[in-house]
């Protein structure tokens, strides 16, 4: 096994960045950060509170009333943001080294990260350069046109489970758009959000329009939530959080949205290809550790390829290589934090009752330690169960056989949340109908979770509330002011005349 690799130059603590200045929290506070390999602390992080968010937002809207950023020209805020993708690129490695480090996720999906972080702020540079809006004409008596203006400031709190990429996600449209920001990263993962800041700086970010609070969701997080000078909350996290988020952002009328939790079904029919859909399912459900919300931790079969299908996915499953996330060969790394890992043992547990398990259901052998999980795979697992309808958010996969296409809807269609869907089927008319009638934000025909940052990324039901991506990450940031310009005579009806 590889030894276990510890990045260069970790810092002894990590803290705000608020005003354009590293800072600990107004009352002291920290709290210890775990390296998930070993569960032991690697740092202490500021721990913010309530005094800090407010600061933050303070140099936020100073930023944004006072400062250059929002009235820059569109051009001139694509050049700073392509100067942010240059420096991602630059130090490539060392963002991966960390994000491994942090997240235990395998290194060769972590670098991968790092690189989809740039195209961010690359494809948000080119947007604001190329975005029109509507200008609408009634000939000789009326023109119309939208005015885009930045709406202030805005909250983004982000996950645990790719954070520097989903803080790029939030980040570059955000500060396309002209916004100032003050982000809320995860409290397991902080180390890599703390390299924006230097980012930005040597970019030439003007100041105070990143700000960064460390801290626990229901202390720092809370705050920036409920802050009224703070117009709009973009979340990603899991769904009860997200109801939580939900009902405080409602006593200030605050724009949101909200990328939530998943259980996405993969359909195999059984006239697919059979060797692709096996891959991607197993990519699916085990790349970054199994913790990505679009996974596709419900595989459904058709009967007549059933048997075979589950006897060759747990044939591949027991092979994949679980390891030392440092490690290029490692396949599936290690769990974020101990109490993610236990929520994890605590579905396999649950499903050696609910299913029959084919691979997997412990700890690898030769790991004693850190947070790691065997790739475990149950077959014949009913719709009522658990861990059918529960996300899991780990290398666990439900498999459950089916016979007609009404049943295969019913069963994609059989839980709470509506995020991603996977098809895999040679008949086109199939797909496109299964498509459309299947309750989820995204779907993917014979392919496995492969984004254009154009569409829309969003879910329904309990999986989210409203749309990023490409137009719609502009509209989420900007408020859309109609003006109207009378060309010809006015004709007003003349009252009290």
């Amino acid at each position: 096994m590889t030894e276990h690799y510890i990045p260069e130059n970790l810092p002894a603590k990590i803290q705000h960045y608020i005003d354009g200045q590293f800072v600990d929290s107004a009352d002291g506070q920290t709290f210890e950060v775990l390296d998930p390999v070993t569960n032991k602390p690697y740092t202490v992080c500021a721990a913010g509170q309530k005094a800090d968010v407010d600061l933050a937002v303070a140099a936020a809207t100073r930023a944004f009333k006072e400062g250059p950023w929002p009235r820059m020209k569109a051009r001139e805020r694509a050049t700073i943001l392509n100067r942010i993708a240059d420096a991602v690129v630059a130090q490539e490695d060392r963002l991966a080294e960390m994000e491994t480090f942090d997240t235990g996720l395998p290194i060769t999906q972590a670098r991968g990260q790092a690189r989809r972080a740039a195209e961010n702020f690359r494809f948000f540079a080119d947007l604001i350069v190329a975005q029109t809006d509507d200008a609408l004409k009634v000939p000789g008596s009326q023109l119309n046109y939208v005015n885009r203006k930045p709406k202030g400031v805005a909250g983004l709190i982000t996950p645990w489970n790719t954070p520097f990429m989903l803080e790029s996600w939030k980040l570059a449209p955000a500060l396309a758009s002209g916004c100032t920001v003050v982000l809320k990263p995860a409290e397991f993962t902080p180390l890599s959000a703390s390299l924006w800041a230097t980012i930005f700086e040597e970019a030439g970010l003007p100041q105070g329009v990143f700000n960064l609070v460390n801290g626990i969701g229901e202390e720092a997080g809370d705050a920036l939530v409920k802050h009224p000078d703070v117009p709009l909350i973009s979340f990603t996290g899991e769904s009860s959080t997200g109801k939580l988020i939900f009902r405080n952002c409602a006593e200030n009328l605050k724009g949101m949205s909200m990328e939530l939790g998943g259980k996405s079904p993969a359909v195999v029919f059984d006239d697919a290809d059979l060797d692709a859909a096996i891959d991607s399912t197993l990519f699916g459900v085990f790349s970054l550790n199994g913790e990505r919300c679009t996974a596709g931790s419900r595989i459904l079969v058709q009967k007549g390829i059933y048997e075979e299908f589950i006897t060759r996915y747990a044939e591949r499953a027991q092979r994949i290589k679980v390891g030392n996330p440092h490690d290029p060969s490692t396949e599936v790394g290690a769990l974020v934090h101990p109490e993610h890992f236990e929520k994890v043992m605590s579905y396999v547990e649950i499903g050696k009752s609910e299913g029959r398990l084919l691979a997997g259901g412990g700890r690898p052998e030769g790991l004693p330690e850190g947070n790691y999980v065997s790739p475990t795979v149950f077959a014949d697992v009913k719709p009522d169960a658990r861990i059918f309808q529960e996300e899991i958010f780990g290398p666990v996969v439900a498999i459950t056989p089916f016979e007609t296409e009404e049943e295969a809807l019913e069963l994609a269609n059989n839980t709470k949340y509506g995020l991603a869907a996977y098809i895999w089927t040679n008949s086109l008319t199939r797909a496109h109908l299964f498509a459309q009638s299947v309750e989820s934000g995204m779907v993917w025909l014979n392919s496995h979770n492969v984004r254009d940052l154009r569409t829309p990324f969003g879910g329904v039901k309990a999986s989210g509330l409203g749309h990023e991506g490409g137009y719609r990450s502009i509209d989420f940031y900007t408020d859309q002011q109609a003006v109207h310009i009378t060309l010809g005579d006015v004709h007003t009806p003349a009252f009290g005349a």
